[in-house]
């Protein structure tokens, strides 16, 4: 195949950040896909509607109107049930996120016991709110690399039993086990798939050297769990689907004593997406994955436009940015197989 035409595709878990950052990223989602669910860990984060609003123009300024942000609320220890409500409803936001307070970047306000958040999410569950939980516990006993299975263990079980019509995506899993649980669970749960989890397991953090430029949270884990990821996104299920979980840090950042979790790959997303699939010989399954199952699990209509792709080599740069943004793209200094078609 050397050339292939999708449904136009969403990315159901990305971060655009604000600022002159937002104004530098952003076209990069809007270049490739229609709708994006985008995260709301700002500094401060997005708990209000004035805020949610404000933010979405700020999103539309840098990334044109006829891209959609998603936007989500950030779910704190006082979570108000009414302000969710009345959000959603208003089609402010789409979505609300769960952070362990602590688990990832700008997560300090995050919730630091899911009791404290039953009212919200009882809440959600009435009016069909979907939760986005980043899946890790924050205690440091708990082996990095076992923060989503543990997470798994001690909460995820409990919340769905307890909120069995809550609707909830698991985002960007990165375990056997995580593929397993949901595959398992009811129709109500499901999950968000990054490119570098299909891509790069845990190796890739120590190549020649450290490799600040993998580093993402969750963490990228051992081989056998990338192939385990790799094998639910292609499979065709419902139950998985399309985030690129795109977390851009400037390079001095990254390149730190103390670097930044984040992947950026809004870039390349599409085509670094393509090759896994063709890996696995699954292309007629990628447009479920990425134009079709999240719209569905949302309950949000498909696309009606197309994008395409063609089979040509796309050298990835070292570096993207405008003025002081200096970025590292995802495969930078590397070829990809596919190049996508404006």
């Amino acid at each position: 195949m050397q050339s292939l035409t999708i449904r136009r595709p969403d990315d159901w878990h990305v971060h655009l950040r604000d600022g002159d950052m937002l104004r530098v990223v952003a076209p990069f989602t809007a270049r490739q896909f229609a709708r994006a669910i985008v995260m709301p860990n700002l500094v401060p984060p997005i708990t209000t509607l004035g805020a949610a609003v404000d933010y979405r123009e700020r999103i539309w300024d840098a990334a044109g109107r006829e891209f959609t942000p998603l936007l989500t609320y950030y779910l704190t220890d006082d979570a108000d049930a009414e302000v969710i409500d009345h959000g959603f409803n208003d089609n402010v936001w789409t979505a609300a996120k769960l952070y362990p307070a602590n688990a990832t970047t700008n997560s300090a306000f995050g919730v630091t016991d899911l009791r404290n958040i039953y009212p919200a999410l009882e809440r959600m569950q009435t009016i069909g709110m979907v939760l986005c939980i980043h899946g890790e516990v924050t205690d440091p006993d708990v082996d990095v690399f076992d923060r989503e299975s543990v997470f798994i263990d001690r909460i995820l079980t409990g919340l769905v039993r307890d909120f069995p019509n809550l609707k909830i995506v698991l985002e960007h899993i990165t375990t056997a086990e995580a593929a397993q649980f949901v595959r398992d669970a009811s129709e109500n749960v499901a999950a968000t798939i990054t490119p570098q989890h299909l891509h790069l397991n845990r190796n890739a953090l120590f190549h020649g050297g450290l490799r600040p430029h993998a580093y993402c949270l969750p963490v990228v884990k051992r081989e056998k769990h990338r192939l385990a990821v790799r094998a639910a996104a292609t499979s065709g299920s419902p139950k998985f689907f399309l985030g690129t979980d795109s977390a851009p840090h400037p390079r001095h950042a990254k390149e730190s004593a103390c670097g930044c979790a984040g992947i950026f790959n809004a870039p390349y997303a599409l085509e670094s997406y393509v090759e896994v699939f063709e890996e696995e010989g699954a292309l007629d399954k990628l447009e479920g994955f990425a134009s079709e199952h999240g719209a569905r699990f949302y309950g949000l209509p498909l696309n009606e436009g197309t994008v395409t792709l063609n089979r040509e080599a796309n050298d990835v740069p070292d570096r993207l940015g405008v003025g002081d943004i200096d970025l590292t793209p995802f495969h930078a200094g590397s070829e990809l197989r596919w190049t996508f078609v404006d």
